[in-house]
């Protein structure tokens, strides 16, 4: 017996080839109208001997490649690590209300061009608040670090280089920044012992630097130093740091060479900016 006569008695559904002619055509355009409206699918291919994490050799971010969102993150904090933001008219309204101020002008960098220093509470609001936030957003991706506390933003100030534009000249990118706190102590550098003397007690903090464990008074403190990656080596660091000593303290201007700034775990960058600026003498402190 076949089956297709019990699915007719029955009143199930039947084969194709079980349809007179004229049925079985309607049959098969119903068919194709069904899978036309059916998701075209991509064959993916898995290669397990290639990874698919990328790290960028420009901003030094590791992401996945092929997800929009990690490539669109990339592509933003790649831009601003190399070219930094951009200070435009609506950060320059709210200079006033925002407490902004001018530290120098006409800064002249080591390629002959000149820019500006303000700088800011670190805990401001508003639009200018909101610039420096995704600033450090991309300062802290950059160098690996955790988000600044709330506390540790009250007790500091932004100290920001601008530079105008070469395309356009009423307009400044944010090309460096120092955020500078007051602190209690911190540690001095360890000296590298000689062959004649015995090494006291030290601990390592990273990047080849050792401090000794006994906290010394200290007034300032650096927990961030970033230079965008087209502009370094033109003495902008320098720049902020010294305006940083100059100002932060109102009436006082501290002095690294005597131990009277510090700087939390720096990068291997910021390690020799720091030991040329501060002759040697800088500290190292914890957040």
């Amino acid at each position: 017996m076949r089956t297709y006569s019990s699915n007719r008695k029955h009143g199930l559904n039947p084969s194709p080839d079980d349809l007179p002619p004229a049925k079985r055509v309607k049959h098969l355009k119903s068919v194709k109208k069904v899978h036309s409206k059916q998701q075209t699918l991509t064959q993916l291919h898995f290669c397990i001997d290639q990874t698919i994490l990328k790290a960028c050799s420009r901003c030094g971010l590791s992401f996945t490649k092929g997800v929009p969102d990690d490539e669109a993150l990339h592509r933003a904090h790649c831009a601003q690590v190399q070219k930094g933001m951009e200070w435009g008219r609506e950060e320059e309204k709210e200079t006033i209300k925002a407490g902004v101020v001018q530290v120098k002008t006409s800064v002249k960098l080591k390629n002959g061009r000149k820019g500006r220093i303000i700088c800011f509470p670190a805990d401001v609001g508003g639009k200018v608040g909101n610039k420096l936030l995704a600033l450090l957003q991309t300062i802290n991706r950059s160098l690996s670090s955790p988000p600044l506390t709330p506390p540790v933003l009250q007790a500091s100030k932004a100290y920001l280089f601008l530079l105008p534009q070469e395309t356009a000249s009423n307009r400044e990118q944010i090309v460096g920044c120092v955020i500078a706190q007051r602190i209690s102590e911190a540690m001095a550098i360890a000296e590298e012992p000689t062959a004649s003397t015995a090494a006291p007690p030290t601990i390592d903090v990273g990047e080849g630097l050792f401090c000794y464990p006994i906290p010394l008074p200290t007034p300032l403190g650096i927990p961030r130093l970033f230079v965008t990656s087209t502009h370094r080596r033109q003495g902008i660091a320098s720049h902020l740091l010294t305006a940083a000593a100059d100002t932060m303290i109102y009436g006082c201007k501290v002095d690294p060479r005597k131990g009277e700034v510090a700087f939390t775990q720096p990068t291997r960058d910021g390690s020799r900016v720091m030991q040329k600026w501060g002759g040697g003498s800088v500290r190292i402190y914890e957040e």
